[in-house]
């Protein structure tokens, strides 16, 4: 069923109208979506009324609703208009970044009237465009910082984007070589009882990391670049001892780190060599009463230059809707027994 066969929302009493034409008619039918279904997420996103007719759509609802369809509707066409692709998950993003345009502390290159306008990641295999205000601040933060902190809950991209900016970074010949490490709390960092050489054992800690690399770059390229040693995969015990220049570092899962595994990492930074370390604090598996250096490190360097530090929430979510709530319901329990523990 189609936007304008749908049985119209009524309008508040101070409601918004306007309409909106799209100039390419092939366009704005990609924009709208298949029956409308671009326009229909939005509509229940937003709690308006947007009605399609041609390349023109009409919309009504609450004036802030309103202007925040309007700037998403801007900046999904032209994303279009640049040979772009628009799916669900990128109208929930562009959403979400029009809903934050007004904060100017969170998203600083916007003007209030200004259009729509997200980082991206670009690498030859793929271009990544910030979701959320969050994951927005964080690709601004990999441009700019030498050392950055990406903490907060699973789905919400701060691995995924970490990685991308390094294959990114490599690429572009900022750095020789991308060096990706995880702390193996789950083998005590005592792998040598595990079969295969080095790789091979630590390879089931360091997944993640493979899969956002074969998605930013060729898989034969990936493999030839670490048979070079030009991407080195390691756990973070063997970085002791090294210095790590021209390089482009991450290291994820960092809540499992120790105080001394932490500082001994952050130490190894080098001449020309970029630092992205990755974690969620509220997901520790160390041992009872060890302190995580990840979250002693949140609270030594916060006001150190040159670090930045970007905190993704629930809400950042950004991998399945159902996701994003799970994570809440989980940390409303969480609350709860610590309320009963306390």
């Amino acid at each position: 069923m189609s936007s304008h066969e749908r049985q119209p929302k009524r309008p508040p009493a101070d409601a918004n109208h306007f309409v909106l034409t799209f100039e390419n008619n092939r366009l704005a039918s990609e924009l709208f979506g298949q029956f409308d279904q671009n326009l229909k997420l939005i509509e229940d996103r937003l709690q308006i009324d947007a009605r399609a007719r041609g390349n023109t759509v009409s919309i009504t609802g609450d004036v802030q609703a309103t202007n925040i369809a309007r700037r998403a509707l801007d900046y999904l066409y032209g994303r279009l208009q640049t040979g772009g692709q628009i799916e669900a998950n990128d109208v929930e993003g562009a959403l979400r970044m029009a809903q934050a345009a007004d904060d100017q502390l969170v998203f600083p290159a916007l003007e209030k009237k200004a259009k729509l306008t997200m980082s991206q990641i670009s690498t030859r295999k793929k271009t990544i465009v910030a979701r959320t205000p969050t994951q927005d601040a964080y690709m601004r933060a990999l441009e700019r910082s030498e050392l950055v902190f990406g903490v907060g809950p699973a789905g919400t991209g701060k691995t995924y984007l970490a990685v991308a900016h390094a294959a990114q970074l490599l690429e572009r010949g900022a750095v020789d070589r991308i060096i990706l490490s995880r702390p193996a709390v789950e083998a005590g960092e005592r792998l040598g009882f595990l079969p295969g050489d080095m790789k091979e054992k630590v390879d089931p800690y360091l997944r993640p990391l493979y899969d956002a690399l074969y998605d930013m770059m060729p898989g034969d390229k990936v493999e030839r670049a670490i048979t070079a040693g030009v991407i080195e995969i390691a756990p973070l015990a063997f970085m002791r001892g090294r210095t790590l220049a021209n390089a482009a570092v991450i290291l994820d899962e960092a809540q499992n780190t120790t105080s001394m595994q932490m500082k001994m990492f952050l130490t190894r930074l080098g001449d020309n060599a970029r630092m992205i370390v990755t974690g969620d604090p509220s997901q520790i598996d160390l041992p009872r009463g060890m302190k995580s250096g990840l979250v002693e490190a949140l609270q030594i360097l916060h006001s150190v230059e040159g670090v930045s530090v970007v905190r993704f929430k629930d809400v950042d979510v950004v991998r399945h809707p159902l996701v994003a709530r799970i994570v809440r319901a989980y940390d409303a329990e969480g609350a709860v027994d610590s309320g009963r523990d306390n």
